[in-house]
């Protein structure tokens, strides 16, 4: 597999935009900058055409099947206090609202493996459902407080978005595009990204965090000129 930063296509139009979106089904802050960015794209319409990728990383590779609690896994990991993760819950509710979406933090108890997702989220990409596959997965574990570990998770909200159910299902069953996404989790770790949500612009250019939408906007279209 050629290196997805490798892989942009030649365009003389300067505002045509190349975006790796480097990001975890389970990291609010990816979900709140995905969105960011997306609103962002919006108001450039007509003055940028971005060609959108998401690409995986895992924040918890380690975690096993069934998950941990998130109150839990952020003490053991971050060291942060009830009153911290309180704080942090609330500033990424009124992010989410702001931007229409929903953080339902009494549904979204446990942070689960999400190996498997990205495996689909491969799979999308060949079938043209990416980003819908995407945010199916962000409203099911954020909103829905769904396992998005689970593997007849993962396949009914494959079929939401009209992506074939057994074709799912045979690949969960299975090791396809394992090694495909590792390759790709390992490029962009090798690469220095080791915190997300990372947006990458045609190969080069680093937009890191969940930024505001007007930061994005303004990037975007400094970039757009000077490319």
């Amino acid at each position: 597999m050629a290196n997805p930063m490798t892989q942009a296509a030649a365009n003389n139009d300067a505002r045509s935009l190349r975006i790796d979106f480097v990001s975890d089904v389970s990291c609010p802050w990816c979900a709140v900058g995905l969105l960011s960015l997306e609103q962002a794209l919006k108001r450039l319409d007509g003055e940028v055409h971005a060609e959108l990728h998401f690409q995986p990383f895992e924040l918890n590779p380690q975690m096993p099947a069934g998950g941990q609690d998130i109150g839990e896994h952020l003490r053991q990991k971050y060291g942060a206090s009830p009153e911290q993760f309180a704080a942090n819950q609330e500033n990424i509710r009124q992010r989410g609202a702001a931007l229409g979406f929903t953080f339902d933090m009494g549904k979204r108890s446990r942070i689960y493996n999400t190996f498997d997702a990205h495996r689909l989220l491969h799979w999308a990409g060949l079938e043209g459902r990416q980003s819908e596959l995407k945010h199916a997965f962000l409203r099911a574990y954020f909103s829905d407080g769904a396992d998005v570990g689970d593997r007849e998770t993962l396949v009914r909200l494959a079929g939401e978005v009209g992506l074939p159910v057994e074709r799912a299902r045979a690949i969960l069953a299975s090791d396809e595009f394992a090694a495909e996404t590792r390759a790709q989790e390992r490029f962009f770790l090798q690469n220095g990204i080791n915190a997300v949500p990372a947006v990458i612009i045609n190969e080069r250019h680093l937009i890191s965090g969940g930024q505001p939408v007007e930061v994005f906007e303004r990037a975007l279209r400094q970039l757009a000129a000077a490319d």
